[in-house]
């Protein structure tokens, strides 16, 4: 068992990290924007990539200057508009009654999910290159523990952030609730453009 715990411990330390993707299921949890089918989709995205990793992928892909060097720019791109988007909502006047107003649609909600998933060339170093080295450590019989250690500590991630986030709903009642949220999510999503930003002058 030691494999699948290591593997648990790998794959909730890079996951648990604040993030792009960790910021917009927290925000659309409180907003009971379909915070499940949300969380069911980083979910897949995980298994995916970690899969990928774990069988070798990694490797090849890190190796790829293009692949790198267009990912990084369009991570770059995204999150930026996205944490424009969170500054401008956090100058608004609402409360959680206010926001469930506009709730988001299901199509709006999948697109969005993937594209601050996919968009995010953090998301490829986390799952696929880091966890996938680790992986190789392992003999190839061993390997199946990691990855179900990993793909365990994202399963309960996901589905703890995003129904643990309805907890927070009655603070979210005071609309400065919603505006220290907003403005701590258009930080986080800037401070890792920038981050994206230095990384793809370099390469």
């Amino acid at each position: 068992m030691t494999p699948f715990f290591q593997g648990l411990g790998t794959g909730g330390s890079l996951i648990v990290a604040i993030g792009a993707q960790n910021a917009f299921i927290l925000s659309q949890g409180i907003r009971k924007n379909h915070p499940l089918i949300i969380a069911a989709i980083c979910i897949f995205c995980d298994i995916l990539f970690i899969t990928l990793g774990v069988a070798g992928i990694g490797a090849a892909v890190s190796r790829s200057v293009l692949l790198s060097r267009l990912t990084a720019w369009g991570g770059t791109i995204f999150l930026f508009l996205y944490g424009f988007q969170a500054f401008r909502s956090a100058m608004e006047n609402k409360s959680l009654s206010a926001a469930d107003q506009g709730h988001m649609s299901l199509r709006t909600a999948i697109i969005s999910t993937l594209a601050v998933t996919l968009l995010n060339p953090h998301f490829y170093l986390d799952t696929v290159v880091l966890i996938g080295s680790i992986a190789s450590r392992f003999p190839h019989g061993q390997r199946v523990y990691f990855w179900a250690g990993s793909v365990t500590a994202s399963t309960l991630w996901f589905i703890s952030l995003s129904i643990g986030a309805r907890v927070f709903a009655p603070v979210f009642k005071n609309p400065l609730a919603w505006r220290i949220l907003d403005a701590v999510i258009g930080l986080t999503l800037w401070s890792i453009a920038f981050s994206l930003t230095r990384y793809a002058i370099t390469l």
